[in-house]
């Protein structure tokens, strides 16, 4: 048996935009998503604190250094730049390593810039 657990977290992005005519996807820093942890082409789940809705789609690298945290495609009809989001990616794990497991918490300021976490 296997158990679904947060395996990592950017806490309180702000959407910087949104991309309606793209594949799918969101776009993300990829400094953030090295810090985070994340993969490209990673399932993640995206909840918007402005409206509440909750999302999954997958990670695609976006310029490292920009800040960028953008809806693509069907996404982009949930959120609006500016919105306030958390970013989770998770894992399945065995029984026997739940106890060393830590869930990695990147914490970002008004420009998607880090300042807390690993």
């Amino acid at each position: 048996m296997f158990i679904k657990v947060l395996k990592s977290k950017i806490h309180r992005a702000r959407i910087t935009g949104t991309h309606l005519e793209y594949e799918g996807s969101i776009s993300i820093d990829q400094d953030l998503i090295e810090a985070a942890g994340l993969l490209e082409g990673e399932a993640v789940l995206v909840a918007n604190l402005n409206n509440g809705t909750r999302q999954e789609t997958y990670v695609m690298r976006g310029p490292p250094g920009s800040g960028m945290v953008r809806l693509n495609g069907a996404s982009a009809r949930l959120g609006a730049p500016g919105d306030l989001v958390i970013i989770m990616g998770f894992a399945y794990l065995a029984p026997d390593e739940l106890a060393a497991h830590q869930s990695r918490k990147v914490v970002v300021n008004e420009q998607n810039r880090i300042v807390g976490g690993p």
